[in-house]
């Protein structure tokens, strides 16, 4: 809900502050919300009509693609929203992992054809030799171990989608026979000398420069122009560190359906401190890691130890703040001084240090690390009258960072709200 909630705010729907008070809130379906915003009269009845079939088409991306807090992926899924109730040609660019397969498969289940098949071709993985008839087919007898009529995948994928990943990889001379079968929407099996007609809608993905292999006559201009109609450049994980709590509760999910049990981070401050890895695999690193989590777990608890050793070695060489946790992990980004400077001349930053400073020196010794920590969120969540949001912003931590916390310490955050 909160991708949605960020859109809607862009799109100038709703102000800042009503973003923040919506976010605090159970809401899980566009229709509560649209209830809410008609309760509260905080849009226009005329913003209400142009707002609703928004919802509905951003209310899908849910079910599919996880939430991001990057504007570049929120404008991907949106786009990803509208291009799906179409039949146009869809080019899927990013890095190995960042997760083209299943935009690519939430494209198709969200079309008009979605009764149909859903098929896929890694053009990268099959040998050269094969590729041919596994696209178009083949005729009996064509060559040596044709020992059956083989319909191609473009036939299996008629009235769904074809999906083809790692198209950069596809030879030069297969190349104009994809080309000749997106424009005349005809296939010929080998061997056959018949065409056949077919009806497909074309998703391909890669994580080559596409354009680079154009100018180096790797790729055909042709047909790099016919399957880039609508490009979706899906940004590397390393570029949006942000969306990693996000990712990690997401897959935990799947994990938590696939393997009929509960899991819990040993250390609440897990999902934050794997900022600090680059993962270089991208979302598929990250999703093999949490999984490699779970199926260590004996009792549901997830362990930093289990951790693969790549990992683990570079949080390990991470500087840790006094509780205990990598510094930059609990910012979510190491900030610049400029940065540090403009928060720290803040009201709210300054009212929360003040008020640890005198936590301290209330006492004739040092308050231990939890109290300190506790302290601090109490005063946080106190200060804004116990929003979650709030707080997280206050404190520059991710929002789940302080659910584990409120939980954790059992602060009461409803006797917040109202103080």
């Amino acid at each position: 809900m909160e991708a949605i909630l960020n859109l809607i705010l862009r799109f100038g729907f709703i102000s800042r502050k009503q973003f923040r008070t919506l976010l605090d809130e159970p809401i899980s379906s566009h229709r509560e919300l649209m209830e809410t915003l008609k309760e509260r009269q905080w849009i226009s009845p005329r913003d209400l009509q142009e707002l609703e079939p928004l919802l509905e088409s951003l209310e899908a991306i849910r079910e599919g693609p996880p939430e991001s807090r990057d504007p570049r992926m929120q404008e991907i899924h949106a786009t990803a929203a509208r291009v799906a109730r179409s039949d146009s040609n869809v080019l899927i660019l990013g890095e190995s992992g960042v997760g083209k397969s299943r935009l690519a498969r939430w494209i198709h289940t969200h079309s008009l054809r979605n009764k149909g098949p859903f098929v896929v071709v890694s053009c990268g993985s099959i040998p050269e030799a094969l590729l041919e008839s596994e696209l178009f087919g083949v005729e009996k007898g064509a060559y040596t171990g044709a020992s059956k009529t083989r319909e191609g995948r473009f036939q299996k994928a008629g009235g769904g989608t074809l999906f083809l990943d790692e198209i950069g990889e596809l030879p030069l001379n297969l190349q104009v026979k994809l080309l000749r079968a997106i424009q005349e929407k005809k296939v010929e099996p080998l061997g056959s000398g018949r065409e056949v007609y077919v009806n497909v809608r074309l998703i391909a993905a890669t994580n080559r420069d596409l354009e680079e292999d154009v100018r180096e006559k790797r790729f055909r201009e042709d047909l790099y122009f016919r399957l880039n109609v609508v490009p979706l450049l899906l940004p590397p994980l390393r570029e949006r560190k942000q969306d990693i709590p996000l990712l990690f509760d997401f897959f935990l999910k799947e994990f938590e359906k696939k393997y009929g049990r509960i899991f819990i981070p040993e250390d609440p401050s897990l999902p934050d401190r794997l900022m600090n890895y680059p993962w270089p695999g991208n979302i598929r690193e990250l999703e093999n890691c949490l999984e490699r989590l779970c199926v260590l777990s004996d009792d549901g608890s997830l362990r930093m130890k289990d951790l693969p050793p790549s990992v683990i070695h570079t949080l390990t060489d991470v500087p840790k703040n006094g509780a205990g946790t990598d510094a930059s992990a609990m910012a979510g980004t190491s900030p610049s001084a400029s940065e540090q400077s403009n928060r720290s001349s803040e009201p709210d930053a300054d009212f929360v240090r003040k008020n640890l400073q005198g936590a301290f020196e209330a006492r004739r010794g040092l308050p231990t690390i939890a109290e300190a920590e506790e302290y601090l969120i109490r005063r946080a969540l106190e200060s804004s009258r116990g929003s979650i949001s709030k707080t997280a912003e206050l404190l520059d931590v991710h929002r789940n960072t302080v659910r584990n916390k409120i939980q954790q310490y059992g602060i009461d955050r409803k006797s917040l709200e109202n103080g």
